[in-house]
């Protein structure tokens, strides 16, 4: 009698619901379908948000595999994708949506009803119909993706670079959202943090002619330095205004005397807390104040004091194939060193001791990426 032959396992991290961790567990691994392909995971991203998600309810299919930042080789392509694809080193744009409404023609689905991301959390509020079929990410050691959100990565880029390129292009989309005029005069918030980081790095890129920085610790201020290139800059660290530096507005104060007629543009990144108010108080008239830091901290701010200044605020979430194909661009042309953004390296086995230190934000963490 012939005997069985056991399909193919890989180790995967599950998210399943109400855990405080994920479950290691060996998982069959997945076969590509019609225009699929199997990507061999060499690096996958975390970011703390992903466990916070969970906790909300935003995960919609559990157990799950999760990470939305993933890049590899692929190695099994299924029917009807080309040749050309197979071997190939690539990177996943996570971001599912309808594709025909009229925010994907426009080139912003991730404002699409159906808008999701792979691996993460569902951002529409369609029946999301692509999520339920591509909910699972990239912490684990293979990987299932329609070859249409595929990226070939540059020889020179580095799979862990492809895994963190969607933070990369969230600090694109931030940039451009500011606009900024001519002088360039940017204020980033968190800027010690993975899109504070990221957002210095490419700022020069986007109409920066000079950077203040904003973050908790003058230490940790000064190791980003080195990220600002060329550009003046100046730093504010918040553990030197003070205790009650939420309540006196005292970062606000040290911003003006950077500025005295305001900033053209703020990046805020703050996840909490007062920082983010005080920091849109710093802005100059015509300037323009980016949000991407889900504070649920409440605008005390009239909307005549923001007529008056013609202030915009731009709320934005995620990034777009646009916003990425430029990063991959700078990249290519060897114009950024992301490389340095890595800062910690994981194996799939220690993912849970990395979203503990990640969220504990014991040590300096700007990337952090998982090696299954």
């Amino acid at each position: 009698m012939a005997s069985e032959t056991k399909a193919p396992t890989m180790l995967a991290a599950l998210a399943r619901a109400n855990a405080q961790q994920l479950a290691l567990e060996a998982v069959p691994r997945p076969i590509p379908a019609q225009g699929e392909v199997l990507i061999k995971v060499a690096a996958a991203g975390i970011a703390p948000g992903m466990m916070k998600l969970l906790e909300r309810g935003q995960f919609k299919h559990l157990p799950t595999i999760p990470g939305h930042e993933m890049a590899g080789t692929v190695t099994l392509l299924g029917a009807g994708v080309d040749e050309h694809w197979l071997h190939a080193r690539v990177r996943v744009h996570p971001m599912l949506s309808c594709g025909h409404c009229a925010y994907c023609l426009t080139g912003r689905p991730h404002l699409c009803a159906e808008a999701a991301m792979m691996g993460h959390a569902a951002l529409g509020h369609g029946n999301l119909p692509r999520y339920r079929c591509y909910h699972k990410g990239g912490l684990a050691e293979y990987v299932r993706a329609p070859v249409d959100l595929l990226d070939r990565l540059p020889e020179h880029v580095s799979f862990e670079v492809g895994a963190k390129l969607h933070d990369l292009a969230n600090a694109v989309r931030a940039l451009k959202c500011a606009a900024l005029p001519p002088r360039g005069r940017l204020i980033i918030t968190a800027a010690t943090g993975t899109m504070g980081t990221a957002s210095i790095l490419l700022a020069k890129f986007y109409g920066a002619q000079s950077l203040t920085l904003v973050a908790r610790s003058r230490k940790r201020l000064e190791d980003v330095l080195p990220l600002v290139g060329n550009l003046p800059v100046h730093i504010v660290p918040l553990d030197t205004l003070g205790p009650d530096w939420e309540t006196t507005g005292a970062l606000t104060e040290q911003l003006r005397a950077q500025f005295p007629d305001g900033a053209d543009g703020v990046l805020d990144f703050f996840p909490s807390g007062a920082g983010s108010v005080q920091a849109m108080a710093a802005l100059g008239t015509g300037g323009t104040f980016v949000h991407m830091g889900a504070n649920n901290a409440a605008l005390p701010l009239s909307l005549r004091e923001m007529m008056l200044h013609c202030w915009r605020l731009v709320g934005t979430k995620a990034c777009t194939r646009a916003d990425t194909n430029e990063v991959l661009a700078l990249l290519d042309e060897k114009k950024i060193n992301a490389d340095v953004l890595i800062t910690h390296r994981f194996a799939l086995q220690d993912v849970n001791q990395a979203l503990q230190l990640m969220l504990s934000r014991r040590e300096p963490m700007w990337m952090a990426t998982v090696h299954p």
